[in-house]
């Protein structure tokens, strides 16, 4: 299985905090293609399904074989009996919420969950399949999700598997006592936090990719200069933080280029890095990406940046 150095991040089109039109998302959609990425990631939590359903729409009528889908399980998308009209305060996503998210890490869940998923994206199949965020079931993703992902992958139903989450402990144990053959981590191997160091060394050691995720911690690091309101990790950024930040912005711009360029370059020096799948939400952001993954930043600069 071969994925682009840069992996398009479909929560957006899930309309994540906030809307995104039709036209928007496709544009973002077909701006990144033409880019050259060829690697896309969703997941049915992403939108309660729209995610999945507009990424599908905008690959339909490329080659099947050009490119490669992943897609989550974990979460069962259910009839929601108390809906509020709106699934930001609950999910994250400007939708609707006649659905709701039902966690189910069993056997069983990981095949509805996987045949929900090709029916939005209208496939026949998905390339990789990751069990999503199950840091607080653990063990049933081991023990059942996992095993049942690697019998789907060895009827060759789908290409390759993996977990999904925020945090690289969860992930160690993953990968040291299961058959996966890829992980994706989110947030914690990025020029402004490389807390995941270690398990991308044990990943190394027993040849699981990592495909590195939210290169910019929750915006921190997507602009030259990070304002006084940035986040990371899904909040307000903390003073500490947010200096932090600076210092690497100003390291960039002695050197030439810029933080977010640095920051979307950062996740490949490690060799267990196969991909940066990095959130897009409008065709300019696809351009943009595309460039920065596209053009090499000077290697004196990584010196610096890795400075105390």
């Amino acid at each position: 299985m071969h994925v682009t150095e840069f992996g398009f991040g479909a929560a957006s089109l899930g309309n994540l905090y906030t809307r995104v039109d039709d036209e928007t998302a496709r544009g973002a959609v077909d701006a990144a293609y033409d880019g050259g990425v060829r690697y896309f990631d969703t997941a049915p939590h992403y939108g309660l399904g729209l995610s999945e359903r507009r990424l599908g729409a905008a690959l339909a009528d490329r080659p099947r074989d050009d490119y490669v889908v992943s897609t989550k399980v974990g979460r069962l998308l259910l009839p929601n009996h108390a809906p509020t009209g709106s699934d930001l305060a609950a999910g994250g996503f400007d939708v609707t919420d006649e659905l709701t998210r039902v966690h189910d890490y069993s056997r069983d869940g990981v095949r509805r969950s996987l045949d929900a998923s090709l029916t939005r994206l209208g496939l026949d199949r998905v390339d990789i399949l990751y069990v999503h965020d199950p840091e607080e079931h653990l063990d049933q993703a081991v023990t059942e999700a996992i095993p049942a992902l690697i019998a789907l992958r060895d009827q060759g139903v789908i290409g390759a598997i993996g977990v999904g989450m925020n945090f690289w402990q969860p992930l160690l144990r993953v990968v040291t006592e299961t058959d996966v053959d890829v992980v994706m981590l989110a947030g914690r191997w990025t020029l402004a936090d490389r807390t995941g160091a270690p398990l991308l060394a044990a990943c190394r050691q027993r040849g699981v990719s990592v495909v590195a995720a939210a290169p910019f911690n929750s915006g921190l690091l997507s602009r030259a200069w990070p304002p006084n309101d940035a986040y990371f990790d899904y909040g307000p950024a903390s003073a500490d933080v947010l200096a932090h930040a600076r210092r690497l912005a100003a390291i960039c711009r002695e050197h030439g280029t810029t933080l977010p360029h640095a920051a979307m370059r950062f996740p490949l020096r490690d060799p267990a890095a196969a991909c940066v799948v990095a959130g897009v939400r409008t065709p300019l952001e696809a351009q943009a990406d595309c460039a920065w993954m596209t053009t090499e930043v000077p290697a004196r600069l990584w010196d610096h940046l890795d400075a105390p």
